[in-house]
């Protein structure tokens, strides 16, 4: 008799990005810097989205929900990845693998989603816009949001199960700074077909239906665009959609960029490296696209830094006239 393989293995151990010593205080930097900024930048977008009134749009409501989700996302896979530099570990128990997996899955289909509502808004603002307060109302945009939860949650949730199933082979080294799905999956010493049909599956529907809903949008958006008889009026239309654009091609660019480089380069640290362009520093750039090409959010942001300077000298003057 064969002895079966151990399926409640306690931990896995994640190989990061290089395991040479003497890189790892300089890796240690750049990604701690890398997640304050997007964290402080993100947090910087949805504050002003919340205390500007000129922002209470759902183009804005959008932005602010997506500043939450890429702050969130980082906040899977970055954080554990520092602590394990720090304490010198390389250990991830098995429940926060499956749980990482979960939310890292998660917060990347609803970054997908959100995209895909956001040019689904640009679209009924530049070719409908007569009717575009009506279409576009409060509760309706409530609703999109929350089918692009309510979906991610079922992804995620379908890919975490059909793992739980998987049996693992003692030790379990994962080439990666986090659990990926992919990588995790294909370690297993147990049947991966139905994990790998859930994969490709999940991969055309919920990653290439949303893009080709943004491919959709778009082209409406340009045939609008082209029929404007005024050069500054294709301009205006245009220039509402540039930074969601930007960023759209920025995200689906970098992601589609690894998995083709893993599929050429077959490293898994290639891919791992390659991996770190979607996962961080996307979320790290969304605010400052959103900030250097919006005049209404650079307007807001300086407005609120403004306010919260008065407040803090006010509150400095009125303590030394107390004392």
């Amino acid at each position: 008799m064969e002895p079966e393989n151990d399926t409640r293995i306690s931990e896995f151990l994640l190989l990061g990005l290089s395991q040479e010593p003497k890189l790892q205080p300089l890796i240690f930097g750049v990604f701690l810097s890398m997640y304050l900024l997007t964290v402080i930048g993100n947090l910087f977008i949805i504050l002003a989205t919340i205390s500007d009134s000129h922002l209470n749009t759902p183009m804005y409501f959008f932005l602010s929900i997506l500043s939450f989700v890429d702050i969130c996302f980082t906040s899977t896979t970055i954080p554990k990845m520092l602590v394990n530099i720090q304490t010198q570990s390389k250990v991830i128990n098995y429940a926060g693998c499956i749980t990482q997996m979960f939310f890292f899955m998660f917060f990347t289909g609803l970054d997908d989603f959100l995209l895909t509502v956001m040019a689904y808004d640009r679209y009924v603002a530049i070719c409908h816009p007569l009717h575009y307060t009506i279409i576009m109302n409060p509760w309706f945009c409530v609703l999109l949001a929350l089918l692009s939860w309510i979906m991610s949650v079922l992804n995620s949730l379908s890919h975490s199960l059909i793992a739980l199933r998987l049996s693992f082979c003692t030790p379990v080294e994962i080439p990666h700074f986090f659990c990926e799905i992919n990588q995790v999956v294909h370690l297993a010493c147990s049947d991966t077909f139905i994990n790998d049909i859930v994969l490709y599956f999940a991969a055309v529907l919920l990653a290439g239906g949303p893009f080709t809903g943004i491919l959709y949008s778009y082209s409406k958006i340009v045939s609008s665009i082209r029929a404007i008889s005024s050069a500054q009026g294709k301009h205006k239309a245009f220039s509402t959609c540039v930074s969601h654009l930007s960023v759209v091609s920025l995200f689906y660019c970098t992601s589609i960029g690894v998995y083709l480089s893993s599929a050429t380069t077959h490293s898994s640290h290639s891919s791992a490296t390659a991996s770190v362009m979607y996962t961080v520093v996307t979320p790290m750039l969304n605010p400052f696209i959103y900030s250097l090409r919006n005049k209404d959010v650079k307007r807001a942001l300086r407005s609120f830094l403004w306010r919260k300077t008065v407040k803090g000298s006010t509150s400095l003057l009125l303590k030394k006239h107390a004392c």
